[in-house]
């Protein structure tokens, strides 16, 4: 009788991995066949525009002008990579030492505290930081950081928001890299710290290396957040599809170009093909990014492996 009741648990229980192992499956093919549905959908309905105008004339002309039928993309190119570069460079240190200062000095309710105050920011929506800048940072840079630097500006543009997208980019980084900095074991750190190593000689030359492979992703993740931002850009940049003469100069992103076009244009086949063609721009370079980026991550990891 035991003998059965036992066969029968075993049994059920096979029943039901199948059934996961199943669902699983089934979930993993719904998220590629939605890649390759969105990925078609947006190659069809660029192909008026590509059937007529040459794809590299588009990325290298800078006159944008949907009523004349001009498409020219380089001027929001160029503000996407400023925006993302200048993001970077100022939230990543800034992530990375806060990440290190909450894993490894932080302590008690100084931990909890700060930790908190991330994690409530990185919640934060994005149209709040868009609302706030326009009261606090568009003022600050267009009444006393351009004249400080001998320009004139409303404060709209490039560097107002860069400045604000790393603000909102750099709580998502920490947590991750902080994340990645915790579960590291305390052999690693021990091991250190017992041959002698101060404490910064530890973080800096072990726990660092081995936690790379995270905050890299951390970062790369954050790069692609600032790269596809819509609201603030489209808030703060001024909206003036043209090459960008200074960091202090109005310009366009590539996402907010959808945004600001989006709406009468898009009744115009040919613009509504052009801001689509825009859409499929920006997830083939999200796709090589994300697909190089594993890449070097993964010999990050067999190069730092512990």
């Amino acid at each position: 009788m035991a003998e059965s009741t036992d066969t029968h648990r075993l049994g059920r229980r096979l029943r039901i991995e199948r059934v996961s192992e199943l669902w699983l499956r089934v979930a993993g093919y719904f998220a590629i066949a939605l890649f390759v549905l969105i990925v078609f959908t947006l190659v069809h309905r660029s192909l008026p525009l590509l059937s007529e105008y040459s794809v590299v004339q588009m990325l290298t002309s800078t006159d944008w002008n949907p009523e004349q039928n001009s498409f020219g993309f380089l001027p929001a190119i160029v503000g996407t990579v400023y925006v993302a570069v200048l993001s970077m460079l100022m939230g990543t240190p800034i992530a990375i030492l806060t990440a290190i200062y909450i894993a490894e000095y932080a302590e008690g309710r100084t931990k909890t505290l700060v930790s908190s105050f991330i994690d409530v920011l990185a919640a934060i929506p994005s149209v709040i930081f868009g609302l706030v800048a326009l009261v606090v940072v568009v003022p600050l840079v267009g009444d006393y950081l351009a004249p400080l630097f001998g320009s004139s500006a409303t404060g709209l543009g490039i560097l107002t928001v860069s400045l604000v997208m790393a603000i909102v980019v750099t709580p998502f980084m920490i947590s991750l890299s902080v994340e990645s900095l915790e579960a590291l074991p305390d052999e690693l750190r021990e091991t250190s710290l017992g041959v002698g190593a101060t404490k910064w000689e530890t973080i800096r030359s072990v726990l660092l290396r081995a936690a790379g492979p995270g905050i890299f992703s951390a970062v790369l993740l954050g790069f692609g957040r600032v790269f596809g931002a819509t609201i603030v850009p489209a808030m703060l940049i001024g909206g003036q599809t043209q090459m960008p003469d200074s960091l202090f100069a109005t310009g366009q992103t590539l996402p907010s170009l959808i945004v600001s076009d989006f709406g009468e244009l898009m009744s115009i086949p040919i613009t509504q093909s052009a801001l689509i063609f825009v859409g499929l721009m920006l997830v083939v370079v999200v796709w090589l990014f994300n697909f190089g980026a594993m890449l070097l991550q993964r010999r990050l990891r067999r190069r730092w492996q512990y």
